[in-house]
């Protein structure tokens, strides 16, 4: 079960109710992820018994997609630079799986872990996901390209590394 729930300020929090109770998952909720662009959108997905990820528009409650991922989601994140969603599962192959939103369509499959991917990074640049898995590993997998519309500021750079050596004792 998936609840929806209004955002409240401090001083109000007297709505006790969510706003949408989404019960079509047929397993734990074992993943979640905001869509970078799209703030209303929200992905989840499924345990071993369900297997799917699935995207809802949290202002209207709607399941707007769903695709059988044929294994345990276990981890989300998407990309910031593509419109792609990166999705870290468990049985049976344990396996990162990158894919094109909203067609949902496999770019890549990821294999190297011997246990379930519990958890998704992306790198500062966009570029790199570090993926953590259950068989007590880290791994680096360079996913994405650079943005050609964001450049480095090197004097940005130079100034914040003078700043660290100099508070560094």
């Amino acid at each position: 079960m998936l609840q929806i729930w209004p955002s409240i300020s401090v001083q109000s929090h007297s709505n006790t109710q969510p706003i949408y109770s989404l019960n079509q998952h047929q397993a734990a909720v074992k993943a979640l992820a905001w869509c970078p662009w799209q703030n209303n959108i929200l992905a989840s997905g499924g345990g071993t018994a369900d297997r799917t990820i699935r995207f809802w528009n949290c202002n209207t409650g709607a399941c707007l997609n769903m695709v059988d991922t044929k294994s345990q989601v276990c981890s989300l994140l998407w990309s910031t630079t593509y419109k792609e969603i990166v999705s870290g599962h468990g049985y049976a192959q344990n396996q990162l799986t990158i894919w094109k939103y909203p067609a949902m369509t496999k770019v890549a499959e990821l294999t190297g872990h011997s246990s379930r991917v519990l958890h998704l990074a992306m790198s500062p640049d966009g570029t790199t996901i570090l993926s953590a898995g259950a068989d007590e590993t880290l791994r680096l997998w360079k996913c994405f390209l650079p943005d050609p519309h964001k450049k480095k500021d090197t004097n940005e750079i130079k100034s914040v590394a003078s700043r660290l050596k100099q508070s560094i004792r």
